[in-house]
């Protein structure tokens, strides 16, 4: 069994978690399915921990930004270049990704177009079809969004492996075992629905209907796949003893 480390960038809502637990409970409950388990560091309020013994990183969303470059999230920035030099696995998911790509040299902001929230139709490219993480997923699946910040610039070196109408970077890779998603493959349609309750006036003022939103609202079990996938690739060496490569 593969030590698993979710990074922890942030807490749900409230009734989020009340309802259905924080960040990390919902990463938990979708791997606790496949019979993985991981541990939980809070990277606001912890020390930052020793990556020997360490096989994969989780790094969570979080309602923080980016941009704003708190001294806790800028310090996971060279620990994070530290865990790809040494190849370990990396699954950054919304606030992760935005912060592996600007740990690696690119840039995360926000977006032009404004907040993208609700369940939409993301796309593999050409390189994501062939991906050992993303290429198990149909050419074009639904994922649950939200988010006011995205990755603006790829870093030198990273491969695009899935976009949308909205955001040209939805899924990065960075090295043989390091990628990261916009998306939140954790999110169940009870969690998107209330985080857009949440968001009626922000989407009011971009001139989006959030309610119309939350009726548009679907699984994603593609997209959530990637989770436990992403265990299974840590733990299972590709043949000759390495671990699964690009």
């Amino acid at each position: 069994m593969p030590r698993l480390l979710i990074v922890k960038t942030g807490d749900a809502f409230p009734e989020v978690i009340a309802q259905h637990g924080d960040f990390e409970a919902l990463f938990r409950r979708a791997l606790a399915e496949a019979g993985f388990t991981a541990e939980v560091f809070d990277a606001r309020v912890e020390a930052l921990p020793d990556l020997a013994g360490i096989d994969g990183l989780f790094i969570t969303g979080s309602h923080a930004m980016v941009s704003d470059a708190e001294p806790w999230s800028e310090a996971l920035k060279p620990w994070l270049v530290s865990a790809r030099e040494r190849n370990l696995a990396m699954l950054g998911v919304c606030y992760g990704h935005q912060l592996m790509a600007s740990a690696f040299g690119g840039e995360s902001g926000y977006h032009p177009a404004g907040r993208e929230s609700g369940t939409h139709e993301v796309s593999l490219t050409d390189s994501g079809r062939e991906d050992p993480l993303l290429g198990t997923l149909p050419r074009h699946f639904p994922a649950q969004l939200t988010h006011a910040q995205s990755v603006l610039a790829a870093p030198s070196g990273a491969v695009v492996l899935a976009r949308n109408a909205h955001d040209a970077f939805q899924a990065l890779r960075y090295g043989p075992r390091q990628w990261s998603v916009q998306f939140h493959p954790e999110f169940t349609p009870e969690v998107m629905r209330a985080y857009l309750a949440r968001q009626v006036d922000k989407l009011r003022d971009q001139g989006q209907d959030a309610h119309d939103l939350m009726r548009r609202v679907t699984d994603t079990p593609e997209a959530r796949s990637l989770l436990v996938r992403f265990a299974e690739t840590v733990a299972s060496p590709a043949p000759g003893g390495n671990k699964l490569e690009a």
